[in-house]
């Protein structure tokens, strides 16, 4: 189970790590993350940066070391991770690597009731969704491929794009069983749609053990 932290949006985590490089100000934090795609890695939504950058000072993760003018524009704090913001960091760093959480999915949510789709518009959906995941591979191994920098900073870009390999496989595999008819009650689960056979019968079918799988 995750910790409960003082600060616990994963924005500050990223606030944090940017910080041991040098004492810098918010706009400076801001461009680093966005240079690094951070916000595509850590749901960073940007208009909370100034709250984020407040409670991590508050709680002594973070204190302000002076400030800077550029020209006519407003002083900026400065600000550099204190000891206990590299605690914070590097115990938050070692819970996310070891610990397995279930994490919401919208497509998870989509499987989970796909029976109200009939299954040949199912197909066709599937069918898109493998085309999407092969672009995103294709870009992805390009991208990484032409980045100039240590493997330690693209580790994460490599799981990204094992992951999706992993879900294009599988999302195949689903989409040739439904094809094939090989998927269990495939001709039912057409038939239900197609006479509108009730929500409620097809429950009850379910209890009476009539919709059971061919192979249990």
């Amino acid at each position: 189970m995750a910790k409960q932290r003082k600060v616990g949006n994963l924005m500050a985590l990223s606030i944090l790590t940017t910080l041991f490089e040098r004492p810098m100000h918010r706009y400076e934090i801001a461009a680093r993350l966005r240079e690094r795609g951070k916000e595509g890695q850590m749901d960073i939504k940007w208009g909370s940066l100034y709250t984020v950058v407040q409670n991590l000072e508050k709680h002594g993760f973070l204190e302000a070391v002076g400030t800077e003018r550029e020209g006519s524009r407003p002083e900026r704090t400065i600000y550099r991770i204190t000891d206990a913001g590299r605690a914070e960091a590097h115990d938050w760093i070692r819970e996310l690597l070891s610990t397995v959480e279930s994490e919401p999915s919208r497509f998870v949510a989509g499987l989970s009731v796909f029976g109200a789709v009939p299954p040949d518009e199912v197909i066709a959906l599937l069918d898109a969704r493998i085309d999407r995941l092969t672009t995103l591979i294709a870009t992805g191994g390009q991208q990484l491929a032409e980045m100039a920098v240590p493997r330690l900073f693209l580790v994460e870009e490599e799981y990204h794009l094992a992951m999706l390999r992993a879900e294009v496989d599988w999302v195949r595999g689903l989409r040739d069983e439904l094809a094939s008819g090989a998927f269990p009650n495939v001709d039912f689960w057409r038939r239900m749609h197609v006479e509108n056979i009730p929500v409620a019968e097809v429950v009850a079918m379910v209890e009476r053990g009539e919709l059971s799988d061919p192979t249990d």
